[in-house]
């Protein structure tokens, strides 16, 4: 009852509508509508036209002037068009009168986005983040749904004097529905207060360990899944599809010099990206914001890459992680073979932090061992290689060492154990007591 009716069911053929406000724009304008055109594409929805439209001044009542939004909407009804989708933002009055206009159902780029995200959640997390964000949407537009319906209590008293008080109207239904949602609101946000603190407990768990940790961010599509499963073997959803991550998932990955690190895919950005989804999913884009550091991963054959670039940086300092040591991947490098000028402005574009952007594609394999060696070097200096005496008694520290170091060798010496192993700084004062030697010096613990 609450929530944004399941218009994706409903229509099969869009007419997209960009508007926007300054001559400057022009091209930005048309970029977003093509991106919209994917957006929709994404629900199964055909697009069968687009209008991008300038507009002086921004109308109260239907964004455009009254002379253009009859226009469209003459040309969307001779398309046949069953849907008009606005890439702006609308607010629940302007949707409403272009609804009553058209008669054609009207929503805009947030109301996508919202049904690609309920589409795409798996995870209880995922699905109350959804859930969230839908209802707060929903809020003010429950008028559009309920406005015909009221609640009439009226009765004539009777008693001395013979001339009751007449009661007047009661509670209109669109009330008692706007009181149901705001408690139901209510409800999921302590239901993913709950989950956070699990997420948190975990995340505390890993910490412990004293393992780095690396979140992979993005703009959607850009290969984050994928490079998520190339490193870490994992299985994590991959496809040519926007948003088709919407779920954290962290996977452990061994670096060359035995370290283990944690990479944590993340849901991808796009432009415009309402505010409200930025709230909604600020727990799964936590995990950006805790990280010991980011890998944000780019598709180098997209047109406007350089603004995909600059949306996910902008939305990770909205989050409180622009300032995180970053590796900039530029993906799908092979797609660019064709076109070296193309290759060399990107290069020289991101040549600037420590050692400049690393180009690679995940399909081909290409460049991956230049990532890993650079993950690797920004860890060097958190592990040290010890050989280890450990009583056989305390097989719960050679469990921990298998589980959370890498162990290079085992051996047995009476009643103890010999292990060599790459060691993080965090966890090297569970087995100071053990030490016989560092690796690298050669020295025995004490030794001048």
């Amino acid at each position: 009852m609450f929530d944004v009716r399941e218009k994706p069911q409903m229509v099969e053929r869009a007419f997209l509508i960009g508007v926007y406000f300054d001559r400057a724009e022009a091209e930005d304008a048309e970029s977003l509508l093509v991106e919209l055109a994917e957006l929709v594409g994404t629900l199964g929805i055909g697009v069968i036209g687009t209008a991008c439209v300038f507009v002086r001044d921004r109308n109260t009542r239907y964004l455009t002037g009254t002379g253009k939004c009859t226009e469209l909407i003459e040309e969307a009804k001779e398309l046949e068009a069953d849907c008009i989708v606005f890439d702006n933002e609308l607010a629940p009055m302007q949707q409403r009168t272009w609804e009553e206009e058209s008669g054609i159902t009207v929503i805009d780029r947030e109301e996508v986005i919202l049904d690609i995200f309920k589409m795409r959640a798996q995870t209880r997390e995922a699905r109350l983040q959804v859930e969230l964000a839908r209802m707060e949407y929903s809020l003010p537009r429950l008028a559009r749904m309920w406005g015909h319906l009221d609640r009439q209590r009226g009765a004539t008293g009777g008693g001395k004097g013979g001339g009751g008080a007449a009661r007047g109207e009661g509670e209109q239904q669109i009330e008692v529905d706007r009181r149901l949602a705001r408690k139901r609101i209510d409800r999921v946000k302590r239901e993913l207060e709950s989950v956070r603190q699990n997420r948190e407990t975990q995340r505390k768990q890993r910490t412990d360990t004293g393992m780095p940790h690396a979140a992979i961010v993005g703009y959607t599509n850009a290969g984050k899944s994928s490079l998520l499963n190339k490193l870490a073997g994992a299985d994590v959803l991959a496809e040519d599809k926007l948003f088709a991550t919407l779920d954290p998932t962290t996977r452990r990955v061994e670096l060359p010099d035995g370290q283990p690190l944690l990479l944590t895919d993340t849901v991808g950005f796009v432009r415009n990206l309402p505010h409200r989804l930025v709230e909604a999913f600020k727990a799964t884009l936590e995990e950006a914001v805790l990280a010991d550091f980011l890998i944000h991963v780019l598709d180098a054959s997209a047109e406007r890459v350089y603004d995909f670039y600059q949306t996910t940086v902008d939305v990770l300092a909205e989050l409180g992680a622009g300032d995180k040591p970053t590796v900039v991947v530029l993906n799908k490098c092979d797609l660019l073979l064709e076109e070296p000028d193309r290759l060399h402005a990107l290069k020289a574009h991101f040549s600037n932090g420590s050692g400049g952007a690393i180009f690679i594609s995940v399909h081909t394999g290409e460049g991956l061992d230049s990532l890993v060696n650079r993950l690797n070097e920004l860890l060097v200096d958190r592990v040290s290689k010890l050989r280890l005496r450990i009583p056989q008694a305390r097989q719960d520290l050679v469990a921990l060492l298998h589980r959370e170091a890498k162990v290079l060798s085992t051996d047995y010496e009476g009643n103890d154990v010999l292990v060599t192993a790459v060691v993080s700084h965090a966890m090297r004062h569970l087995f100071e007591a053990f030490v016989v030697a560092s690796a690298e010096s050669g020295k025995a613990v004490g030794a001048p």
